[in-house]
């Protein structure tokens, strides 16, 4: 069995079909683990993600797959969503005991940046995606394009402030994408899945450790079982005879051969690593190009003293949608920085998904308006000195989860022989997140398992619904 990639997907399938006693070889071109939810090191000696990932309760397959790879213990979750304006104001929202979907009620209503009319406004939207189960009437037509999410929203009444400040400040995080080009049922399914239908599917969960070290047990599991991680190793070519996989050639020059193949690359990638030909005459390869890259840009700062006491913020009115106190998170577990200065202060990394207007600004561009930014909503960084910073520009981070999308994405097995497919922007039914890209996983092994006559479920089902959202939902004709 070979995986090429060494991302979330690859990972995934491997560890899965490892556990289901099969001899994996893991396949990586970068010197790490994780692909584009990974961590490295600078020259000065300070670990930094290359963007901040977090999970959700909701998140059931990501959860598995830490429990996998051995790294649970390393992922906290927390309770209290707050929020920050430039204006000074602030923002709590947190479950209450009140059942499903009502335990968000007594938070929601003493929120205070937002109006009345704008909390009206929402809660009857919240309303009807619940009585909906999550499926509203109007976003199944069959055969068709969905409508975007901003024309949705404006469609249901909603206020602008509403949907600058609660919808986009949300979902644009959530889906990398800006909500004219969002596919408005991904949207919904943020919201059903993460705040309606289960009281703990908003709980966040983020890393205590570099996001590479997350995946240190993946090579173990692997290697238990008589495979291998093999890294700094770049596939040039799948060898493809016959319509099916006679091997993979590597840029050394090397080729190996296996039973079965994953692609767990990006859908770019894979289409470099195919026969023209055969992307041609395929459309479940050449509708690949279809999919459109969203980016996220992360920016990194070190403050010669603390600024910050909450673990994170979501910002409201501003570019920077999320602030993480790297130091409390952490909890200087790396050990001091070389820097006298870094080490006695504080290290902030802000994320901007959707960040194309950042994708052609320069370095100190990016980071003066996020300064700016973050001086305005935390007023002890006003009188702090930015010691150092960095900027990561992740331009390909996901696939944009456009209307539409859902047209090109193939399911797991490729109708080439041996060859499966892994990755967030498969058939997954869920954006380009960690969720999906674990969900492609599994789909993938699962794939493998029934072409060898072993059927075996390994995809996890979301949270059951809860309260009066499982009833709700149940009169909707749903199922929980």
């Amino acid at each position: 069995m070979i995986v090429i990639g060494g991302g979330l997907a690859g990972l995934s399938s491997g560890v899965a079909l490892a556990s289901a006693g099969y001899r994996v070889t893991l396949i990586e071109k970068r010197p790490f683990l994780g692909g584009r939810a990974t961590s490295y090191v600078l020259p000065s000696g300070e670990h930094i993600d290359n963007c901040q990932h977090v999970t959700l309760g909701c998140c059931t397959n990501l959860e598995d797959f830490y429990q996998r790879a051995g790294a649970a213990d390393k992922i906290r979750y927390y309770d209290d969503l707050n929020f920050a304006a430039p204006d000074g104001r602030r923002g709590r929202m947190r479950s209450s005991a009140l059942p499903a979907p009502l335990h968000f009620v007594p938070s929601f209503a003493t929120f205070p940046l937002l109006s009345w009319a704008d909390k009206g406004a929402i809660g009857r939207l919240m309303i009807l995606i619940t009585r909906s189960a999550g499926r509203p009437r109007d976003l199944q037509a069959p055969g068709g394009v969905r409508p975007n999410m901003l024309d949705w929203l404006r469609r249901h009444g909603q206020t602008e402030a509403a949907i600058s400040r609660f919808w986009g400040v949300i979902l644009v995080s959530a889906l990398d994408e800006q909500l004219g080009r969002t596919d408005a049922q991904y949207g919904v399914d943020v919201f059903w899945k993460a705040f309606l239908a289960n009281r703990s599917g908003y709980r966040v969960g983020i890393p205590t450790v570099p996001l590479a070290e997350l995946y240190d047990g993946c090579r173990a599991a692997l290697e238990a079982r008589g495979g291998a991680v093999r890294l700094r190793a770049a596939v040039r070519k799948f060898q493809i005879v016959a319509d099916a996989v006679a091997g993979v050639a590597f840029e050394s020059g090397e080729t190996l051969q296996a039973d079965h193949y994953i692609a767990a690359v990006p859908h770019d990638v894979l289409l470099e690593l195919l026969p023209s030909e055969l992307v041609e005459c395929m459309p479940a390869f050449a509708n690949l190009r279809n999919l459109h890259d969203s980016p996220i840009t992360g920016v990194h700062f070190w403050f010669d003293r603390p600024v910050m006491s909450e673990p994170f913020l979501t910002l409201v009115d501003t570019s920077t949608q999320w602030i993480f106190n790297k130091t409390l998170l952490y909890g200087r577990r790396n050990g001091p920085p070389a820097d006298a200065a870094v080490a006695s202060g504080q290290y902030l990394q802000l994320v901007i998904s959707a960040s194309s207007d950042l994708v052609q600004s320069s370095r100190q561009e990016i980071v003066d308006l996020c300064l700016r930014e973050i001086r305005a909503v935390l007023p002890a960084a006003r009188e702090a000195r930015l010691v150092k910073s960095t900027v990561v520009k992740e331009v390909a981070a996901t696939f944009s989860p456009e209307p539409g999308c859902d047209r090109w994405r193939p399911a797991a097995y490729s109708h080439v022989g041996g060859m499966f497919l892994a990755g967030d922007w498969t058939a997954t039914g869920w954006p380009a997140t960690m969720e999906g890209a674990v969900r492609s996983g599994y789909l993938a092994a699962e794939a493998i398992l029934a072409a060898d006559g072993q059927p075996q479920k390994l995809v996890r089902p979301d949270l059951p619904w809860e309260g009066l959202s499982k009833l709700l939902a149940r009169r909707a004709g749903g199922e929980a």
